[in-house]
């Protein structure tokens, strides 16, 4: 599996369309997570409904671009390792996102709005970049 931290990690042609539609959709109201991230099976529920998502309605989101989105997704997450694991639907519930943190010790609730503390550039999809801080951390 590949993993894309940024839009300029090359991305194949095929996913670009839906990388492009789910970083301009997604990022309108809230930052844009990096889909490995949360599993494909968080990606999935979030999609199917976009009339309820987290108490809002993701404006003009139409199937052709749920599509898009998808393919981009599901390719770029991980699925579930047990199938009685339960679906986080919160970067604070995934355990992609606590291994993909490991060193990190968080004094607050982990929301998609944190991430900025760390990695200055996420209103650019640069997750890599991150603060002084913890460049150069253990």
């Amino acid at each position: 599996m590949a993993i894309a931290a940024s839009p300029d990690d090359g991305v194949y042609a095929r996913y670009q369309a839906g990388q492009e539609f789910y970083l301009k959709t997604c990022s309108a109201c809230h930052i844009a997570l990096p889909p490995e991230v949360l599993p494909s099976e968080t990606w999935k529920k979030l999609l199917e409904n976009p009339n309820n998502h987290y108490g809002t309605s993701v404006p003009n989101l139409i199937r052709l671009g749920q599509l898009l989105m998808w393919d981009y997704l599901q390719t770029f997450s991980r699925t579930l390792s047990a199938k009685d694991e339960p679906i986080p639907f919160y970067v604070e519930q995934s355990r992609y996102f606590k291994l993909l943190h490991p060193r990190v010790k968080f004094k607050e609730t982990v929301t998609h709005r944190s991430c900025i503390i760390c990695h200055p550039g996420v209103e650019n999809f640069d997750f890599r970049t991150l603060t002084p801080e913890w460049e150069n951390s253990p």
